[in-house]
């Protein structure tokens, strides 16, 4: 039955076709088509005509349309037609409008406008007036689609910003913006593709994000808007999360604050990134982005899995129009958490002559505080000047108690690990833009950046571990106390000119510099029980490590067009100086790179694109890679630096795809990248049992990685259809015990699912996913699959009430070992609200199957593990809430 009813569908709607020109037959491009139907239940459909002036409009059969076609400088032609089984031809010719510019004789506003990268709705046009917030009135406007958490899509593409009254609406979070705003406050939305935040740099800078620009009514520009909720539930459970907005013009407020032990993060890493500045824009700097992305803070914010959590957290956000051209902005963020998790994994050790398994149970109490504020200001003159200027401060304090019980053929071990973890990190960042002829555009970016981190580890155990490795002396309870000290400076700074040649000719030329002055300093000891201190320098341990590096460049980009093909080949120079120093041990080192860059965009149309990038990319080592003294990595592992290393040298490569058609309701995008190592930093490992010694050298065996990815989505009615499917492969060489060989891994998967969006009837999402996973090294493979089936279902029932209910159930299985394991989740809630009250009442429950663990599988250079982690159990919740 569900394979018949696209075809039933399908058979529904006739083509209507044409062209649109002027009174001598020339064709308008970007002409607006719109088909407005008779009745409420069938969607307004929409069409752009191409460069030849031709449209196509999918309609219904049967059914009574009035067709409106507009163009700027032109009058607007109305058409009433009633469709039948049979495909129609209708042309138009527009004729002149000398007066649309006289603002006196303006009588008629389309309710669509197109100009190139900007699509106008006239909201009022296309709402009846029940919509409530934002997201309601998106959802009818054609080409618009808003996702149940509030993600916008525009013709396919996703909106990456949302202003009003063209300035950011807070961090410019969409998610934030529709679910919000409300629905009578909107007169128009403009969607602006290509966006870029400083308007001079349109067209100079590449740029793939796409804005939301939200036009208030005159009557409607201040607002107070956001929700305050608590509950509590069995087992002494709680929650209390007011967030609360204030919108005009000139000021921007929200708060945001939560107290709950359900493990519920206000704040997760997709909203710092937001604050941030966007996934888009850190992924320009992508050595900011993996710092950030591997820094405790972020572990703390990825972490969703707890076998108990206690989370206090407080945002406020503030922003001030000071004048026309001045805006200041910030945020001071606040969390206080205490968390409790567990797990288990099977280690199989590959590669050795003995191959074994190990069973490692760990657990852990965290204690994660921190506090970030920043603020920006930012100053537009003109158009022709841009200057902005922010300040970031972080202050973090974690501390932990671990315990590890490890079982495996050489020793059955409990370690205790006690950390404290105190850091402080200050950023300051300055931006300038001015134009400074028709054919000049110059750029200047300047940021200094400081970082200090003071771990303190603490490991006891009954046994003695790393024997050969750490010079132990005889005890009870095995003491050893870590100390790190690790401080940073790093400036950077960036001038750009944008010459301007002619429309199909720029010349980009750059000049900048990066310097980095770092000290690391450790301390690994023996705790003895009389008060001495067994200190293992003796042995090579301890490092006083100072490094400073200094990168100057010049880059020369040509950027030319033919036809619908845009090219920018680049090519960048940069001079390398660095310098080690461990105690009185110093050398200095140099080296000249020539770092070529290239980029293709395809612009068949608006709407189907195709981009490819190359870059050939130098990455040089963290000082923790350089302090060529031991450290200690963990209870099992030592590390010895190498001062000698120099730079990673690799190519990457992406290709992207992506396709949308009204006509059609088809959305496709194709993305595929290949990475090429040439020279890599290769960690060489010594293991014995599960303890190892690891360094790393300078390795020059190519390695690869390829991601192949794609997904198709048609909405066929009111039901969309996705299917989506992931490759990747990854070649690797892992040096252990004098022995190099290649390591291969290779996952699939793939997702097929559908969603509808009725009206009046119970909503209901379905997705299959299939996942294979394979991991090869020497003669032995692993083989795991994952079969996983989601639903979720939202229903709308008597007005008031909304009912969610989502279920997922995996059935994992390990080929290799012959094992199957089926685990299952769901969550249900039921919401109670009259229609005209501000007052909520919902019941809530998680994890209703009360399941214990999730399952999932990892590999490294000798490791493949099996791993259960352990989750909160079913929490059953009342809660009330007030919108305001």
């Amino acid at each position: 039955m569900t394979f018949g009813l696209p075809i039933l569908i399908i058979a529904q709607q006739i083509k209507v076709q044409g062209k649109v020109t002027d009174s001598i037959q020339n064709p308008l491009a970007y002409a607006n088509i719109l088909a407005i139907p008779e009745t409420d239940d069938i969607e307004v459909r929409f069409a752009i005509t191409d460069n030849d002036g031709g449209y196509k409009l999918g309609l219904f059969k049967n059914q009574t349309y009035e067709l409106t076609v507009s163009y700027i400088g032109y009058k607007p032609q109305k058409l009433t037609i009633t469709t039948t089984d049979q495909d129609l031809t209708k042309n138009f010719i527009l004729k002149e409008n000398p007066n649309q510019l006289d603002e006196v004789n303006i009588k008629y506003t389309p309710p669509i406008t197109v100009k190139k990268d900007t699509i106008t709705y006239d909201v009022t046009k296309f709402v009846t007036g029940e919509e409530r917030k934002l997201r309601d009135a998106l959802k009818k406007l054609p080409g618009v689609e808003v996702d149940r958490e509030g993600n916008v899509t525009v013709r396919g593409k996703k909106v990456t910003k949302v202003l009003v009254e063209s300035k950011t609406f807070f961090t410019g979070n969409s998610k934030l913006a529709v679910n919000n705003i409300p629905a009578d406050a909107v007169e128009k939305v403009e969607v602006l593709d290509n966006y870029n935040e400083v308007a001079m740099l349109k067209g100079l800078q590449d740029s793939e994000d796409m804005a939301m620009n939200i036009l208030l009514k005159e009557d409607k520009k201040k607002f107070v808007f956001g929700d305050i909720e608590a509950g509590g539930g069995i087992e002494e459970r709680y929650l209390l999360h007011p967030n609360i907005f204030y919108y005009s013009p000139k000021t921007n407020v929200n708060f945001i604050g939560d107290l709950n032990n359900q493990g519920i993060k206000s704040f997760s890493f997709q909203d710092y990134l937001e604050f941030e500045g966007g996934f888009s824009k850190l992924l320009d700097d992508a050595s900011s982005y993996f710092s950030l992305f591997n820094s405790d803070f972020t572990q703390y914010l990825n972490n969703q899995d707890y076998t108990d959590n206690i989370n206090q957290f407080g945002a406020l956000n503030i922003r001030q129009s000071v004048s026309n051209v001045t805006d200041i902005s910030g945020y001071l963020i606040t969390s206080n958490s205490k968390t409790q998790t567990a797990s288990n994994t099977l280690n199989a050790y590959q590669n050795i002559e003995d191959p074994f398994t190990e069973d490692r149970t760990v657990t852990n109490n965290l204690n994660n505080f921190f506090t970030i504020g920043k603020v920006t200001v930012d100053y537009k003159p003109s158009y022709n000047e841009d200057f902005a200027y922010n300040a970031f401060v972080k202050v973090t304090n974690n501390d932990s108690h671990g315990f590890v019980n490890t079982i495996n053929p050489d020793q059955n071990n409990s370690i205790t690990t006690l950390t404290d973890v105190t850091a402080l990190n200050l950023k300051q960042n300055i931006t300038y833009s001015r134009k400074l002829s028709i054919a000049h555009t110059a750029t200047l970016e300047a940021t200094y950046y400081f970082q200090n981190d003071k771990p303190i580890t603490e490991w006891l155990t009954n046994q003695q571990v790393l024997q050969g490795l750490i010079p132990l002396e005889d005890a009870d309870v095995y003491t050893i106390l870590q100390t790190k000290k690790s401080t940073s400076h790093n400036f950077n700074a960036i001038i750009k000119d944008y010459w301007v040649i002619n429309n199909f000719n720029h010349l980009y030329t750059s000049v900048g510099i990066n310097t980095s002055f770092n000290d690391f300093y450790n301390e690994d000891v023996q705790l003895l029980s009389d008060g001495r201190i067994n200190n293992f320098s003796s042995a090579g341990f301890g490092n006083d490590f100072g490094y400073s590096f200094i990168d100057s460049y010049l880059g020369l980009e040509y950027k030319f067009q033919i036809g619908i093909a845009t090219f920018k080949p680049a090519v960048f120079y940069h001079g390398y100086l660095w310098r080690t120093q461990q105690f009185d041990d110093t050398e200095t080192f140099s080296k000249n790179l020539l770092l070529p860059q290239f980029t293709t965009k395809v612009e068949f149309n608006n709407s189907e694109k195709l981009n490819f990038k190359y870059k050939l990319n130098a990455r040089f080592p963290g000082i923790n890679q350089l302090a060529n003294n031991f450290v200690l990595s963990n209870f099992n592992s030592v590390y010895k630096g190498n001062n000698q290393l120099e730079n990673q040298l690799y190519h990457s490569a992406t290709l992207s795809y992506y396709k949308f058609s009204l006509f059609k309701n088809l959305n496709l995008n194709f993305n595929t990248s290949f990475n090429k190592r040439i020279e890599s930093i290769k960690t060489v490992s010594e293991l014995n049992g599960i303890e190892s010694f690891n360094t790393a050298i300078m390795f020059d065996q190519p390695e690869h990685n390829w991601m192949l990815s794609g997904r198709v989505s048609k909405k066929i009615n009111k039901i969309r259809y996705n299917l989506s499917s992931r490759f990747s492969y990854n070649d690797n060489f892992q040096i252990l015990n004098n022995e190099t060989n290649i390591n291969i891994s290779k996952s699939i998967s793939s997702t097929i699912g559908i969603e509808t969006s009725f009206k009046n009837y119970p909503n209901i999402e379905i997705n299959y996913t299939k996942d294979f996973n394979n991991y090869k090294a020497l003669n032995n493979t692993s083989k795991f699959e994952n079969d996983q089936l989601e639903v979720i279902l939202e229903y709308d029932f008597l007005n008031d009430f909304i009912f969610k209910a989502d279920y997922t159930f995996d059935n994992y299985s390990n080929k290799s070992q012959a094992t199957q394991t089926t685990f299952d989740t769901a969550n249900a809630s039921l919401f109670y609200q009259k229609e005209d009250s501000p007052w909520g009442f919902e019941v809530n429950a998680t994890n209703l199957v009360d399941v214990k663990f999730k399952q999932q599988n990892s590999f490294n250079a000798f490791v493949i593990s099996d791993s259960r982690t352990f989750i909160l159990p079913r929490i059953v919740m009342f809660k009330v809430s007030y919108k305001l």
